[in-house]
């Protein structure tokens, strides 16, 4: 960027450093203020937050990430996993809602979609005092924007989903369900389910989605989707690790 013709402007602070601030305020939950550094302000971090999250850039990173994984790893759809998590949202917003679980304090929920090894397809945020079973048909609109579905999809789901809602919708969709009965008890009934399970269990792991002190939807979803656009990508290169890596070659011995 070529200097200000006065000489009174500072150079704009490049994208890459303040996505830096941005991971660390994801990972560790702290506000800007703690993370903000001579080179990059709170004011900074927070206005070009704000810019991403009005343009969607979470949500195509997490796109790009799922297409490049059904790439060189592919796609397991045939079994689906459908589940809702709480968290907290001391600060409210326009997302938040009041937890049942937590003494009626301010939370978040979220809804994900997983495949049958438990890459993230798809999230929806809501407030916590929404029922999962509405949130079902949004998160698994997200679904449309993937190649290559299998004709005979199964989607498995707790009991918190079961009803006649539930049942028309995945018939509407021509999908199969799998959701779990009462007087079962649940290590049986895991099944499939158990991947969406994990997979909170990897999201909860940044302090951003265990404890959201944002207060915009847009930037809720942009924490939220960038956190499952990483999930992705490390298990993509955990996996490609494997699978493509360098044959060994055999070892020979000489002959005295």
């Amino acid at each position: 960027m070529p200097p200000h013709t006065l000489g009174c402007h500072q150079a704009r602070v490049p994208d890459r450093v303040v996505f830096e601030h941005v991971v660390q305020a994801r990972v560790h939950g702290s506000g800007y203020e703690r993370i903000a550094s001579p080179g990059c302000s709170d004011r900074t971090i927070r206005r070009r937050l704000h810019e991403w999250a009005a343009a969607g850039l979470a949500e195509e990173l997490h796109t790009v990430a799922r297409r490049a994984s059904a790439q060189l790893i592919g796609l397991e759809l045939e079994d689906l996993a459908v589940a809702g998590c709480l968290t907290k949202a001391p600060r409210g917003g326009e997302v938040a809602g009041r937890s049942p679980v937590d003494r009626g304090q301010q939370g978040l929920k979220r809804s994900v979609v997983t495949d049958a090894t438990g890459i993230p397809r798809h999230v929806v945020t809501a407030g916590a005092n929404r029922h999962d079973a509405p949130r079902l048909g949004p998160t698994l609109a997200g679904l449309d924007k993937l190649d290559g579905r299998p004709e005979h999809l199964t989607v498995h789901l707790d009991r918190g989903y079961a009803g006649d809602p539930t049942r028309v919708l995945l018939t509407e969709l021509g999908f199969a369900g799998a959701i779990s009965r009462t007087g079962v008890p649940a290590p049986i009934q895991a099944g499939s389910r158990w991947v969406v399970e994990r997979t909170h269990s990897w999201l909860n792991a940044y302090g951003k989605l265990r404890r959201g002190t944002e207060q915009r939807r847009a930037v809720v979803d942009f924490y939220l989707f960038l956190a499952a656009s990483l999930v992705v990508i490390r298990q993509l290169i955990q996996r490609a690790r494997l699978r493509y890596r360098w044959p060994t070659r055999p070892t020979t011995r000489r002959l005295k």
